[in-house]
């Protein structure tokens, strides 16, 4: 894990005054130890591959408190579940292309977006907290080649 994240992780665990404990540690290292984006269950997947003991209800717990820290994001892909973003302490403004047929996600930044919204909002009277762009597209590898490598999946042309 980066220290960065550490030294962050532990000034907020101690102003809550709650401590590290094993299962914490392994759910905290699952979270980091990958840029891809995931799901609770997921997460709760990834921590067993390190320590099959951990449970469902302390990863919630800690997923909660890792979202309150500010070092995961919650997110909306739009798949009807929340995901956990852990790429936000690296790239804070970025945004997400989701493609609609093989789910692949891509994170971008664009410094002109960065002005458009800063423009907008300025413009309409309100100082953002947060904020984040989601495009849903079609893309170009599966129009071109009717397989997408992100999914192996084939494209959706009536036989």
């Amino acid at each position: 894990m980066d220290a960065k994240v550490r030294q962050h992780l532990d000034t907020f665990l101690g102003s809550k005054g709650l401590r590290r404990t094993k299962p914490r540690e392994v759910i905290i290292e699952a979270a980091f130890a990958t840029t891809e984006h995931f799901t609770a269950e997921e997460l709760l997947d990834m921590a067993r591959k390190i320590d099959r003991t951990v449970s469902r209800a302390t990863v919630y717990r800690t997923l909660s408190l890792l979202v309150e820290s500010g070092l995961l994001r919650e997110i909306d892909l739009g798949r009807d579940q929340t995901y956990y973003d852990p790429n936000f302490l690296e790239k804070p403004q970025h945004n997400h292309l989701i493609c609609t047929d093989c789910d692949k996600v891509v994170e971008f930044e664009d410094d002109n977006i960065a002005v458009l919204e800063d423009c907008i909002t300025r413009r309409l009277g309100f100082k953002p907290s947060m904020k984040s762009i989601r495009i849903e597209a079609s893309c170009e590898e599966l129009a071109r080649k009717g397989v997408c490598a992100s999914r192996k999946c084939a494209s959706r042309q009536p036989v």
